[in-house]
């Protein structure tokens, strides 16, 4: 078992939910293995106008088992890679009502770097060297 952080939204309360990022019609969690580098990502969501999530630690086979059973995909973002969240988000974060007894989730869709125009990307860099 090996220790990785995600993000949460509402942590701690009956309203909790996990980030995921939307790639067509499946679910993807991502798992960081370094806390720094989730709380980076946490950062861009922030301001990207999303709630504000918080970096919580996990043992990798327990998010791993809940993608299972939630059908979801997973995805490790090895320590110092840089993981940037889509430009585009979903218009209104659904909370499903379907799963009240697992983490209900936010989501947002994924673009990918060739969709961006290099004005977007420029954005993007400008916003993460103000981060360091």
């Amino acid at each position: 078992m090996s220790k990785i952080y995600v993000l949460l939204f509402n942590a701690r309360t009956e309203n909790e939910g996990i980030h995921t990022v939307q790639m067509g019609d499946r679910n993807k969690i991502l798992m960081f293995e370094s806390e720094d580098d989730a709380t980076r990502y946490a950062l861009l969501l922030e301001a990207q106008d999303f709630p504000t999530p918080t970096v919580e630690p996990f043992d990798s086979e327990e998010i791993e088992e809940f993608c299972r059973q939630a059908d979801y995909d997973w995805e490790l973002i090895s320590s110092g890679e840089l993981a940037i969240p889509p430009e585009q988000n979903v218009e209104e974060i659904t909370w499903g009502e379907e799963e009240e007894e697992e983490a209900q989730t936010p989501r947002e869709t994924e673009t990918t770097s060739s969709e961006m125009s290099s004005d977007e990307l420029e954005q993007i860099r400008r916003k993460l060297e103000g981060l360091l």
